[in-house]
C-alpha cells in the first residue's frame, strides 16, 4: 500500500469509528485542564477525572490551589501516583500563574513550558484544546500507533510530532490526537495486540 493510500485508509478508518471524540478529561476553565493534564502523567484519564472532582470542588483557581497548600494536595491527588512531585508541581505553577499572570493560563508554548511540571505535550494539550491553537500533543499510545503503521520511525516522540504534523493538515490535528488515543486504547494496545484482528494494522500496518 503507497503511503498516500495508507493515510487515506487511517484517516477514513479513524472518522467511521470516532467522528467526533471527546475530550478525556474534565475540565471547566483553561486552569483546570492544565491541572488535569499535568495529573494524567502515568495515570489513567478515569482516575484523573474521579481525583480532579474532589480537587476542583476545593481549588479551582491558582489562588484557591495556593491557598490549598502542597500538603492538602498530595493528600487529594494520592491516587494518581507521583503525588509528591505533582502536589509541589501544582501549587508552583498556580503561585506563577498568581505572580506572573494575574492568575491566568498563558497562551504562548513558550510560557507554558516556563511553567513547573509543564513539559510540551502538556503545553500542547492546552494550546490545542482551550486556545485552539494548532498542536498534536503525542502520548505513549500516539507515539506506538504511528510506529506501528510507519508513519514515522519511532526514534523519539518529538520526531513522530513533526512526522504526524506533516502527515496530516492542520486543521485534522486536534482531531486526530485524540482518534488516535481511543483507537490505541480500544483496538491497538500495548500488551496482547494481534495486527490480523485491528481494523488498521491488519490493512495499513508495516
Amino acid at each position: 500500500m503507497k503511503k498516500t493510500e495508507k493515510i487515506k485508509f487511517i484517516g477514513e478508518k479513524l472518522d467511521e469509528l470516532f467522528p467526533n471524540p471527546p475530550i478525556p478529561l474534565d475540565y471547566t476553565s483553561a486552569y483546570t485542564m492544565l491541572v488535569a493534564v499535568v495529573l494524567s502523567a502515568q495515570c489513567t484519564d478515569i482516575r484523573v477525572n474521579q481525583v480532579t472532582k474532589v480537587l476542583f470542588k476545593k481549588a479551582d483557581t491558582p489562588k484557591k490551589m495556593v491557598k490549598l497548600g502542597v500538603d492538602r494536595i498530595a493528600e487529594i491527588i494520592k491516587p494518581c501516583g507521583f503525588f509528591n512531585t505533582k502536589s509541589v508541581n501544582i501549587y508552583n505553577l498556580s503561585r506563577e500563574l498568581v505572580e506572573k499572570f494575574d492568575g491566568n493560563v498563558p497562551q504562548t508554548f513558550e510560557e507554558l513550558e516556563a511553567l513547573p511540571g509543564v513539559g510540551h505535550k502538556t503545553a500542547s494539550v492546552v494550546m490545542s484544546h482551550i486556545f485552539k491553537i494548532p498542536a498534536f500533543p503525542v502520548d505513549t499510545h500516539i507515539h506506538r500507533l504511528a510506529m506501528r503503521w510507519g508513519l514515522s520511525d519511532g526514534s523519539s516522540v518529538e520526531q513522530t510530532e513533526k512526522d504526524l504534523k506533516k502527515i496530516f493538515p492542520e486543521n485534522e490535528w486536534e482531531k486526530r490526537h485524540l482518534q488516535i488515543i481511543y483507537f490505541g486504547r480500544t483496538y491497538c494496545k500495548a500488551r496482547g495486540h494481534k495486527p490480523e484482528e485491528c481494523p488498521i494494522c491488519s490493512v495499513a500496518g508495516r
